[in-house]
Formats: C-alpha cells, structure tokens, sequence
C-alpha cells in the first residue's frame, strides 16, 4: 500500500468508521513530512520529522482514532502533537464547534503543529507548548485524552482531567515496548482494554519517563 486510495480501500475493507476514513482523506499527510520523504507519505510506515522524532505509521494513527471514538463537537487533550498531523485529524472529527487542545514539549515541533494546523484551516486545534503530561486543566474537563508517546503509565493528572465515561488511549509500557491501552472512566476509575503491542518514542515531563533526554539531543 503505498498510495492514499489503497488505503483508503484496506481501512474500509477491515470496517474503520466512515468518518474517520473520510477524515484521513481531507488532511494531506504529505505537507506533514519533510519534502525529501513525501514520496513516502502514504506509505504505511513512521516518518521521521525533527528532533528524533517521527510520523507515526497511517494504520497506528487510525486504530487510536477508532478505539477513541471521537464525536463531533467534543474536547480533546492530546499529549504529544508532534508535527499535528494527528491533531489536525482530531480536528476534523470534533468539527468546527468542537476542540482539540495538543500539547508539545520540542519547540520546532510546536511551531511546525501550529503552522499545519493553521495550514489546515483547524483553527479549533490549538498547540500548546506545555508538560502535557500534567494535563491542561484549564480546559477540563475533556471528552476524550490520547497520548501519542510512551509512558509508563496514564498519568494521574489526565484521569483526573477526564469526564466521567470520558475514554483515554495511551501506550503503556517501557522504552523498548509498549502495549495501546484503552481506558473508560467509570466511578472516577479507569475500565481497561488492551489493544496490542506497539511502539512510540517516550513521553517527557513529570509523568513520564527520567532516562530520555538522549532521545532529545
């Protein structure tokens, strides 16, 4: 599969929301790689951007946005904004009177964010230079939280930022793999489902983890 109408076609064939399929088609993920790899945007595979970071690969991205199950009009706490890409997707979901709230610790990162999300005409994704890790509690509660790094475990601060029957998707685990975890908050706990193995870079700032300022050289 390396153009967008093959996968456009394998993410219908293995049933992916129609909405979410049509949102992946609306964002060029070719203005969110660098020009040299944009041969390579709809490849199913990570990209890397700036600062030993990456794209993470078409079908992760789509399976978290599944298992999030984003409604129009919803709030959004991202951890992780990377270039936007999957903010500027979440946006498109949530709708012009919805909200995406996405956090980034790399400053080449958060302005890139903010440029394609600006470039997107998504002004209802804002991009935060911010320890998302300890969560945006001025825009708490939210609907749904997804964390797009590794951390070893869903920070408490998120829980606690989380609506009741709100969902959260992270990758747990540690910094060699991590397995994407599903949360529902019911009594003020989270339900779990496990939802296969995976691999992020590591999440920074209070809640994750102390050993990955190499990764930040």
């Amino acid at each position: 599969m390396n153009t967008k109408a093959e996968l456009v076609e394998f993410w219908r064939t293995i049933h992916f929301d129609e909405q979410l399929v049509q949102a992946f088609s609306d964002i060029p993920r070719e203005d969110f790689v660098k020009p040299s790899l944009q041969e390579f945007a709809y490849y199913d595979q990570p990209l890397p951007t700036i600062r030993k970071q990456s794209i993470s690969q078409p079908t992760t991205v789509m399976l978290m946005l599944q298992a999030l199950q984003v409604k129009p009009n919803e709030k959004i706490f991202e951890v992780g904004s990377g270039v936007g890409y999957q903010a500027c997707l979440l946006g498109r979901l949530v709708g012009e009177a919805g909200k995406v709230i996405t956090t980034e610790v790399i400053p080449e990162l958060v302005a890139a964010a903010r440029q394609n999300a600006s470039k997107c005409g998504l002004n209802q994704v804002i991009v935060l230079e911010a320890d998302g890790s300890e969560g945006y509690p001025q825009e708490a509660p939210y609907d749904k939280i997804i964390i797009t790094a590794a951390c070893p475990a869903i920070p408490p601060p998120l829980i606690e930022q989380l609506k009741e029957d709100g969902i959260v998707i992270a990758p747990i685990g540690d910094l060699k793999s991590q397995t994407l975890v599903k949360g529902t908050k019911t009594k003020g706990h989270l339900e779990l489902e496990f939802l296969g193995p995976f691999m992020f870079v590591p999440m920074k700032g209070k809640h994750g983890f102390k050993e990955v300022d190499m990764f930040y050289d």
